[in-house]
């Protein structure tokens, strides 16, 4: 959060140098009143649609997208560098520099974003709308997102998996999704930023075959055991027996290897179980 306050201080110090006539002692102290009190605020981007107003002043109504620079060619200002503002910001930015052009006295800027193009996250795998969502909110939070893209669907795991850049570096996070809720787990709510991809996949399974009365794969919960599983799968038949339970299971290097868990031994993913019949 301190990164992105810094860059949007320093794109306000800019842009207060344009209007500001050079000066960097004012534009110092007009940067600073722009992020005075809006940290939270949306800042523009490059594809963002704004429409901007000016009070008792129809003809210098605008709508416009904000180029990939950043810029929106305003009337009379000319280009004015809106990219990193806040709304807020910019309102001001546009206000100073009628002001000080003796355009317009008192000017009153309104600035309303029609559409939020400029910073956006990917959401994909098992979630329930999966697509591009906007960050509207300079510290969206990964919950947040998920919420927006519908939730974790049925047959999503339980650890959510967010990459983009940082400081220009590539950057990966897995989330244990539960811990978040549990006492502290607030700190553990990244903040999403623009770029980013968010990538849920599928819940593990385990596989269940023989002598059961539900044969077939299931979901494989935490720490659930073969118990719980031969649980899941309805129980034995009348024919089945849990003695001689065997479990397939696939090392790292790929190979197969044959175990005779207990009951309450945790299964991994991908074992499969074989129920064998009574002979008695």
């Amino acid at each position: 959060m301190r990164a992105t306050k810094a860059a949007f201080l320093g794109a306000a110090l800019a842009a207060a140098l344009l209007l500001g006539g050079g000066d960097p002692a004012q534009a110092q102290a007009a940067a600073a009143a722009t992020t005075a009190g809006v940290p939270n605020e949306y800042k523009l981007g490059s594809g963002d649609v704004v429409r901007i107003t000016v009070f008792q002043n129809p003809d210098l109504t605008l709508e416009g997208r904000v180029s990939e620079a950043g810029v929106v060619s305003y009337p009379l200002l000319g280009s004015v560098r809106l990219g990193g503002l806040s709304a807020t910001a910019a309102e001001k930015l546009i206000a100073d520099g009628l002001r000080k052009g003796n355009f317009v006295k008192q000017p009153q800027v309104s600035l309303v974003v029609m559409q939020v193009r400029g910073s956006q996250a990917s959401v994909l795998g098992q979630v329930n709308r999966p697509g591009r969502y906007p960050i509207e909110v300079a510290d969206m939070r990964l919950t947040e997102l998920l919420a927006t893209a519908g939730g974790i669907a049925a047959s999503g795991t339980d650890i959510v998996v967010l990459t983009g850049l940082r400081d220009g570096k590539a950057f990966r996070h897995e989330v244990d999704l539960p811990t978040l809720f549990a006492e502290g787990g607030a700190a553990k709510d990244i903040v999403v930023l623009n770029g980013d991809t968010v990538f849920i996949d599928r819940q593990p399974l385990v596989y269940i075959y023989g002598e059961v009365q539900r044969p077939g794969p299931m979901r494989l919960e935490r720490g659930m055991t073969l118990l719980q599983v031969l649980a899941s799968g309805g129980g034995l038949t009348l024919r089945g027996t849990e003695k001689g339970i065997r479990v397939n299971r696939k090392a790292p290097d790929g190979s197969i290897s044959t175990v005779a868990p207990g009951l309450t031994d945790k299964l991994q993913e991908g074992d499969v179980v074989f129920v064998r019949e009574s002979l008695f």
